[in-house]
Order: C-alpha cells, then sequence, then structure tokens
C-alpha cells in the first residue's frame, strides 16, 4: 500500500497553515535565511517505524533545497537511541517543520507498534487484525496505512465500500433477514453484507439470510467459541461466512479471542486512542 503524494501534500499544507499562519516569530526573527543545520530523528522507545517517508515530506514541502537521509524505513523496528533519519538545509525551514514532521511520524509509529503488539498475540491462528472507522478526521488513509504496516489488514475504508448491517440498522428496519433481502435487491454484485449479530439466535438468522461476513459482537470468549462452533455446523461443506469479533478488545483478551476461531479481530483503539510513539529531533550545531 503506497500513499499518494497529493493526498499527503494536501494534509501537510493544512497542517502546515494551522501550525505557521503566516510567519514563525521565533524562528524568522531569530535566525538569517542563510544559516544551515543538519538534524536527526532520534527513536526514544522500542517499536515499529511508520511515515517517515510522510515526515520527511514536510521539510522538502517548505523548502525544496532541503536534504533528507533515511536510515530505517517503514516497517523497520526500531529501538531507544536509533538514528531513524536525517535532514539537512536552511535551519529555518528545519525549525518551521519540526512539529508537523514529527506528529505525523510519531502517530503513524504509535499505530503501526500498537498493531503489531496485536498482530503478535494472534500468533499461532488464522486470525488478522484490523482497524475500524473510528479514525481522526482527514488522517483515516495514514491511519489504515500504518495499521498494514504494524502487520495487520484494512477494515472498509468508508462506508460506500461495504454494506454493514450494525445494531441501530437492525432494530431500525425490523429485523435481520428484512434487512438483508432488501440490500440484496438495491446493491450490486461486488458489494458484501457484514451483519452483526449480538446473541445465538441473531447469529442463526444471519446465516440463514446468507450474510457475507458475520460480526460478533461485545461478546465473551465462551459465547464466541460457540457461535464459531455454530457457524462451522451449519455451514459444513458450503460457504463459510468470516466471522469478525469487535468490542472492548484488549491485549489482555486477544489471544483467548483469536484462539475462539474468528478470522478477524477489529480493534478501534488501534486509531482512536493509540499512544504517540516517541520521537525527537535534535538539531546539531
Amino acid at each position: 500500500m503506497n500513499l499518494p503524494d497529493f493526498y499527503v501534500d494536501d494534509i501537510i499544507k493544512r497542517a502546515l497553515e494551522e501550525d505557521i499562519n503566516y510567519i514563525d516569530l521565533a524562528t524568522d526573527y531569530l535566525l538569517d535565511d542563510e544559516d544551515t543545520s543538519s538534524a536527526v530523528f532520534i527513536s526514544k522507545a522500542e517499536g515499529v517505524l511508520c511515515g517517515i517517508k510522510e515526515a520527511l515530506r514536510v521539510f522538502t514541502f517548505i523548502d525544496s533545497d532541503i536534504k533528507t537521509e533515511i536510515n530505517i524505513k517503514d516497517g523497520g523496528h526500531v529501538s531507544k537511541g536509533d538514528i531513524i533519519a536525517k535532514v539537512s538545509g536552511r535551519t529555518k525551514s528545519i525549525l518551521k517543520g519540526e512539529r508537523t514532521s514529527l506528529n505525523i511520524l510519531q502517530h503513524m509509529s504509535g499505530i503501526a507498534t500498537e498493531t503489531a503488539k496485536y498482530v503478535k498475540c494472534c500468533e499461532g491462528t488464522n486470525c488478522s487484525v484490523a482497524e475500524t472507522r473510528k479514525t481522526l478526521p482527514g488522517l483515516r488513509a495514514l491511519e489504515k496505512y500504518a495499521v498494514t504496516v504494524g502487520g495487520g489488514k484494512n477494515h472498509r475504508f468508508n462506508l460506500s465500500d461495504g454494506a454493514m448491517l450494525k445494531d441501530n440498522h437492525i432494530d431500525a428496519y425490523g429485523s435481520i433477514s428484512n434487512a438483508v433481502a432488501a440490500l440484496r435487491k438495491k446493491i450490486g454484485h461486488m458489494v458484501k453484507i457484514e451483519v452483526e449479530v449480538r446473541s445465538k439466535d441473531e447469529l442463526r438468522e444471519a446465516l440463514a439470510c446468507g450474510a457475507d461476513v458475520i460480526m460478533l459482537d461485545n461478546m465473551t470468549v465462551s459465547e464466541m467459541t460457540e457461535c464459531v462452533k455454530i457457524v462451522d455446523e451449519t455451514t459444513a461443506g458450503k460457504f463459510r461466512p468470516p466471522i469478525e469479533a469487535s468490542g472492548n478488545i484488549t491485549l489482555e483478551t486477544a489471544a483467548d479471542i483469536a484462539k475462539t476461531g474468528v478470522d478477524i479481530i477489529s480493534v478501534g483503539a488501534l486509531t482512536h486512542s493509540v499512544k504517540a510513539f516517541d520521537i525527537s529531533l535534535r538539531v546539531e550545531s
């Protein structure tokens, strides 16, 4: 997965306009245009790096003469003290881009690092890890890319990617069967329908009406185990819809959930509340 420059540039432009406005009071009044420096990105923690290309693009967006060097690429493991990358050029340009660049790199690396922890919990099973649509406005593609760098897979990017019938859809329409039947008449042949179920009875109904994907919502490990058994028995010799587990999944529970036989664990916390990875930018004299 590669992020297009036009998409990244739009994010960077909006971020710089927000941060600099039209002048950097400290930098513009203290430093001359001829002053040059080098600065290095230093990891202050251990984890998975993500977003270095996007972070460095901030500086070249400000100043096309800035030179950049990458020591560790996206997906690489970093430890405390590792030199990730280097930028060289006008000191003003480096200082003006510092915060925006770090914001991008720290956020994306935090997501990749957290995703990698969940992926490790699922080792030895056939279960994959995905994020949700609980992303920061305007940053969805960056965040979903970071999930893949951490070893996860992407859920739908937006509401047009697939039809997911959640509890409110089902309650508003009346039943799972009626909602699926109505959708089948209107959606195109390329669209899948995922149904969120809250009980074994709803699971059986979703299976009976031919849901393409089934989500087990906020169930206990024992309930998930029973549901997987029902799916396997009901679909023996026929199409078996992928089973997704979602709702309050943590690193402490992920391994046990993966062992129930579900195919996907979706975790909103990967994007909506992840801790930024600790990286600093140090200017060399």
